[in-house]
């Protein structure tokens, strides 16, 4: 608490994606496009779940989940950068920062957790077919989000407990857009490098060791395959190739970041900027492009806009 009462820095100041007054306001109108491309994405993935019986399946019910994640993982971040882009001084109190930097933890650490359980959910539909509606039962499926939620939370308390505990009490400019804990801590009144440490046993460590376990569960399908028919292992093939190509977009950006403990690079605001504003946009598109069944109930859903609206006139 005496750590806490010593905080001198009421503010933090972001440099923002660039500093040319053109370029930021070619950014806002391309970030603005894309936050509501993926709103409208996820949303439309979110209602084609819940009102397409065919789609009440363990697979598509993980699958609204990721896009409640991502939406939730976009809010934190983009509407404060699109708010400074139009701002000259780009500026956050000490508490909304840390309470970005808890909430982007949250939903970053559930969509790596969901991850998995989608890779597990695969892994079992094809691998143990025979057994998939005992072990993937609505039951299982509604514990598994709910530990994936849970996990999440624990995750970034302990991220901004090790954040909230340094004094802060000097330089207060963050060379990025969003508040995240490897820039926050680069501003403490204090040697950080074992909190550096301790950033990447935990952040860095949940990123590599869970890609690790995603690959190596999709390996295993792509053995499993040679038992299938060729249509079998097209569908399969199609399925986890949508499911890798996910995972591929998020955990990259994650590994880079989180386990490089007071190291920075010139890429790394590029990175952020992909890692938050543009994978939550391209994880409906690769579903709904990709996926047959998904774009089978996109169709019907028009369908049923279209006949309820000439009934209505």
């Amino acid at each position: 608490m005496d750590t806490l009462n010593q905080t001198r820095v009421t503010e933090f100041v972001f440099l923002g994606p660039t500093d040319n007054w053109v370029l930021e306001i070619l950014f806002f109108m391309a970030f603005s496009a894309i936050y509501v491309l993926t709103l409208l994405g996820n949303i439309l993935i979110i209602i084609a779940t819940v009102f397409t019986p065919s789609l009440h399946t363990p697979m598509y019910f993980f699958l609204s989940n990721l896009s409640f994640i991502d939406i939730c993982h976009s809010s934190v971040t983009v509407p404060k950068m699109l708010e400074g882009l139009l701002l000259e001084r780009k500026t956050i109190s000490f508490d909304n920062c840390i309470t970005q930097l808890f909430f982007l933890h949250v939903f970053a650490c559930a969509e790596i957790f969901l991850l998995i359980i989608m890779a597990y959910d695969r892994y079992v539909a094809i691998c143990t077919p025979l057994h998939y509606p005992n072990v993937m039962n609505m039951r299982v499926c509604v514990q598994l989000v709910f530990a994936l939620w849970l996990g999440g939370t624990v995750h970034s308390l302990g991220q901004t407990f090790l954040t909230i505990r340094l004094p802060y009490c000097g330089p207060n400019i963050i060379d990025s857009y969003f508040c995240d804990v490897p820039l926050v801590i680069k501003l403490a009144c204090t040697d950080t490098y074992l909190t550096g440490i301790l950033i990447v046993s935990n952040s860095g460590t949940i990123s590599l060791t869970c890609f690790l376990a995603v690959v190596t569960s999709y390996t295993v399908i792509l053995v499993s395959l040679r038992k299938h028919s060729a249509e079998g292992r097209w569908k399969a093939l199609s399925t986890c190739s949508a499911h890798f190509m996910v995972v591929a977009l998020f955990f990259g950006p994650c590994i880079f970041i989180y386990t490089r403990p007071d190291t920075s690079f010139s890429i790394d605001k590029v990175v952020s900027v992909f890692y938050t504003v543009v994978t939550p946009l391209l994880n409906p598109f690769i579903y709904t492009l990709r996926n047959e069944e998904v774009k089978s109930a996109m169709k019907q859903l028009r369908q049923r806009q279209v006949f309820f609206t000439k009934s209505y006139i």
